[in-house]
């Protein structure tokens, strides 16, 4: 079974959100989506300052088996990215909720992670009835 980490919160295309302490969000994919990817070998990220709708395509994420669209979990505008999967993709499988993450946003409503995502327990079922 997939790490699911129980201070995240979780969107049904299998990102994960953190609101860290200075309200920022930052975003990731789960343990359990890039264990089906497989071994990532690219990772394009959205650019510093763009402004995206929960839902939007953020990015994508390609690995020796498919290539995955990553999508904002929440509206925000993106504040960072992590450019180390730039060099390093498989960091992301080595750790998906630490230093694989892909971009922090500066949410416009901080009340859409309680809303719109699900807590850990929910997700871990909502992967189970996927498998």
């Amino acid at each position: 079974m997939s790490q699911v980490l129980p201070e995240l919160r979780f969107a049904r295309s299998h990102e994960w959100a953190r609101v860290e302490d200075d309200g920022t969000v930052t975003v990731g994919i789960s343990d359990h989506a890039q264990e089906a990817l497989g071994d990532v070998v690219f990772v394009e990220l959205p650019e510093e300052g763009a402004e995206l709708a929960a839902g939007d395509e953020a990015g994508v994420v390609e690995s020796v088996k498919a290539a995955s669209d990553i999508y904002a979990p929440i509206s925000g505008t993106v504040v960072a990215v992590n450019s180390i999967l730039e060099d390093a993709p498989e960091t992301v499988n080595g750790d998906a909720y630490h230093d694989g993450w892909f971009f922090r946003l500066q949410p416009q409503d901080l009340e859409e992670v309680q809303t719109l995502l699900m807590d850990a327990e929910a997700y871990q079922t909502h992967c189970a009835d996927e498998d």
